[in-house]
C-alpha cells in the first residue's frame, strides 16, 4: 500500500467541460469525453484493474465487477477526484455524492454479450444518476466496446426482466444505437436512464474498463418495500477504499 505522499495522482482533465457538451448530454443521454484521463493514468488504472481480477479471478463471463479498490491506489485517486464530482455535479446539474464504484472487465476468448439495460432497473432513483465508463484499454467491437441508445433516457425507467445471466435487461431492445469506440483514457458519461449494453468480445485480451457513477444530491432511492429514501442519509452501498482486495462470496455483485 503507497503512503500519501507516494500514491499516485490521477489527473482528470481540468478542462471545463462546455456547454454544447452539457446540452448533447441533456439531449441524447450521454456525451464522449476524449482524454479525461491521461493514456499513462490509464495504463496505470489498468495495471491495478487487472491486478484486482487476478485477486478475484476472471472466468469466461460477459462481466467481471468488484466495488473494492485499494487505499492510495490511482483508483483511489480517480474515485474520489473532485474534479470529477464537479463534473458529475455539472451534469446533472447540482450538488453530487460518490453512489458506486466498481470493475467493467471483459474476459477475452468468451465474454459474451452483456444486454441492453437500464441502471435504472436496478436501484429504482427518482432523480438524476450518472455512470462515468473509462476506457482502460482500447475498445472497439471487437471487444465488447459499450453499445448506447441515444435518447432513451427521455423514456424514463423502462420495462425490464431478469435475464438468464442474472442480470436485468430491458424488455424492448432500442432499434438503433451507436458504438463507443474508445482509445486508453477516453470516458463515456452516460444517465442512468440510458439504455446501453456491450457487444462479446470475440478477442484474445480482456476489454478493461472502469465505472464510476454518481448521484444527485437530492435524489431518493427505491427500498425493497416500495418506500423512497435519501441517499444521502441512507447510500445503498459501504463504499471506500480497503487495504485488501477479498474475494466475492458471489460471481457477481448485486446490479447497480
Amino acid at each position: 500500500m503507497s503512503n500519501a505522499a507516494s500514491a499516485p495522482q490521477i489527473n482528470v482533465s481540468c478542462n471545463e467541460i462546455t456547454d454544447p457538451e452539457v446540452t448533447f448530454y441533456k439531449k441524447e443521454g450521454f456525451v464522449l469525453i476524449r482524454n479525461l484521463i491521461p493514456a499513462q493514468d490509464a495504463a496505470l488504472l489498468s495495471r491495478e484493474t487487472m491486478e484486482i481480477m487476478d485477486a478475484i479471478g476472471l472466468p469466461l463471463t460477459a462481466l467481471r465487477q468488484t466495488t473494492e479498490y485499494l487505499e492510495g491506489s490511482g483508483l483511489d485517486s480517480l474515485i474520489n477526484s473532485p474534479r470529477l464530482l464537479a463534473l458529475a455535479a455539472k451534469l446533472m446539474g447540482g450538488p453530487s455524492t460518490l453512489y458506486m464504484p466498481f470493475t467493467a472487465v471483459k474476459s477475452g476468448g468468451g465474454g459474451g454479450r452483456f444486454h441492453f439495460h437500464q441502471d435504472n432497473n436496478y436501484t429504482r432513483f427518482d432523480g438524476p444518476g450518472i455512470n462515468f465508463w473509462f476506457a482502460l484499454s482500447p475498445m472497439t467491437e471487437d471487444n465488447g466496446c459499450l453499445q448506447i441508445a441515444p435518447k432513451t433516457h427521455l423514456k424514463g425507467t423502462v420495462a425490464s426482466k431478469q435475464g438468464d445471466d442474472g442480470h436485468r435487461r430491458v424488455v424492448n431492445d432500442p432499434n438503433t444505437f451507436t458504438s463507443a469506440l474508445m482509445n486508453p483514457g477516453d470516458c463515456v458519461a452516460f444517465s442512468r436512464l440510458t439504455v446501453h449494453g456491450s457487444c462479446p468480445n470475440i478477442t484474445p485480451d480482456p476489454r478493461v474498463a472502469y465505472a464510476v457513477q454518481f448521484h444527485r444530491n437530492d435524489v431518493n432511492a427505491r427500498q425493497e418495500d416500495g418506500s423512497y429514501v435519501s441517499l444521502l442519509e441512507k447510500p445503498k452501498w459501504k463504499i471506500g477504499p480497503v487495504k485488501a482486495i477479498s474475494r466475492p462470496k458471489t460471481e457477481k455483485i448485486e446490479g447497480h
